[in-house]
């Protein structure tokens, strides 16, 4: 079975090389690899434990790892903090959203980032408020997002809707790499759907998705490749449109492993 989904003309636009990270006596990661390529769906996935949230943070900037290599485009870079990650294109969806429930879309989209007024009112700070809804809404209507009414603050909106303005303010920052952390967690069906289709949009976008999930059909339904971590390691890289369920259920536990020996 190939090793990569992608065409090998195509070189990596993230690549992790040996990453080690250790908590104490923890040994999260042990000589972890891992490698994304432009305009691709590729998703993490590995049982509780395997080091999927400590290589992510390593990958966008949140922790160090203690040695090992980051690449980007390329070329070796070092992700002190997750700005240094944004700098590069570089954007996460986390599993809590980290949304503020008492903003609209907009101030969501835009929250950090805010747009100023132009002249003399920006240098006095004030807002420009509807530059700000009117790209995030060009952002929106981009990804298929509907919002009945983009004026509401996202607490009144559903969990899908919630997840879809996430992956927008993503989206709109990045124009490289995009990490999604179980992105339809608690999330039905129908609403899960419509974030998969989001993903898709993203991907057809030219920006790389990694997707980090335990629903192993989802991951089969909207991923190009998949790699697997087990125990700190990658284990296994394996397309999707070649592989199934029983396979991946294999490599998380052991059975399979793909992965190259050093």
């Amino acid at each position: 079975m190939s090793a990569t989904a992608t065409e090998p003309q195509l070189s990596p636009i993230l690549e992790a090389r040996g990453l080690v990270k250790t908590y104490g006596h923890v040994q999260a990661l042990r000589g972890a690899n891992f490698t994304a390529y432009p305009g691709e769906v590729v998703a993490l996935i590995g049982d509780n434990g395997a080091g999927k949230s400590t290589l992510v943070k390593c990958l966008a900037g949140a922790a160090q790892p203690d040695s090992g290599e980051i690449l980007f485009a390329g070329e070796t870079v070092r992700l002190s903090n997750p700005h240094d990650s944004q700098e590069l294109g570089i954007e996460t969806v986390y599993q809590d959203l980290a949304l503020a429930p008492d903003l609209d879309g907009a101030g969501n989209v835009f929250l950090g980032r805010e747009l100023l007024r132009p002249g003399a009112l920006g240098r006095l700070g004030v807002l420009d408020k509807r530059a700000m809804r009117d790209r995030a809404r060009t952002a929106f209507a981009d990804l298929g997002v509907d919002l009945q009414d983009a004026s509401v603050s996202v607490a009144s909106l559903s969990g899908g809707q919630r997840q879809s303005v996430a992956v927008a303010r993503a989206v709109a920052w990045a124009n490289r790499v995009v990490f999604m952390d179980e992105p339809t967690a608690a999330l039905g069906v129908v609403q899960s759907g419509r974030v998969l289709d989001v993903i898709r949009r993203v991907r057809d976008r030219g920006i790389t998705v990694v997707l980090i999930s335990h629903n192993m059909p989802e991951v089969l339904e909207v991923a190009d490749r998949i790699e697997v971590l087990r125990l700190g390691r990658r284990v296994a890289q394996l397309r999707a449109a070649d592989t199934d369920l029983q396979e991946l259920v294999g490599a998380m536990t052991g059975v399979l492993e793909r992965e190259e020996q050093a």
